[in-house]
């Protein structure tokens, strides 16, 4: 076998088995919970209760599941998935569109939303200000004695806050 030929198989035998990984990745199944939260949110928004969504509908339940979609992507859904070209899609439609989205999101920019979410001053941080807030608006009746070990928990650099490392570091082993 010449060298070149031999170049080709190794190319031929490495593409295969970075497709099967791909294929891999994309039948990764959704977890229980992110299938329920897809079914809320196409029932929440379902105004008319039709098991199909409309455009405003669409864009309202997709934006609730955390994707930032603008009309253009919208309109785009609705061509591609719309084939009795009712301005709707159905549950089946949205799923698989949504299914999508969330299979190819990327875990670390999730957690930084997350993050950002809690840093709302902009700081970097999560102070116990920061903490507060967030207990406070989930309805948590928590002391500031409870927080502050919390963030103690996880201060690797002993600053008195939750900086993005170590927030990256608490919710990675949460996964």
């Amino acid at each position: 076998m010449s060298e070149d030929r031999e170049d080709a198989d190794v190319t031929q035998i490495t593409s295969d088995v970075f497709e099967d990984k791909n294929k891999r990745k994309k039948r990764k199944e959704l977890s229980n919970e992110q299938k329920r939260e897809i079914r809320e949110a196409f029932e929440l928004f379902d105004t008319d209760k039709d098991n199909e969504v409309d455009y405003h509908e669409l864009k309202v339940a997709m934006r609730a599941l955390g994707f930032e979609v603008k009309k253009v992507d919208v309109m785009q859904i609705l061509k591609d998935y719309d084939t009795r070209k009712t301005g709707k899609i159905s549950f089946e439609d949205f799923n698989e569109v949504v299914s999508g989205l969330i299979q190819q999101r990327d875990p670390k920019e999730e957690i930084l939303k997350a993050f950002r979410l809690f840093d709302d001053d902009e700081s970097g941080t999560i102070s116990l200000r920061n903490l507060k807030r967030v207990a406070r608006e989930l309805g948590e009746n928590t002391s500031d004695e409870e927080l502050r070990s919390m963030i103690d928990a996880f201060d690797a650099d002993g600053d008195g806050e939750i900086n993005q490392e170590e927030f990256l570091s608490i919710m990675s082993g949460a996964l």
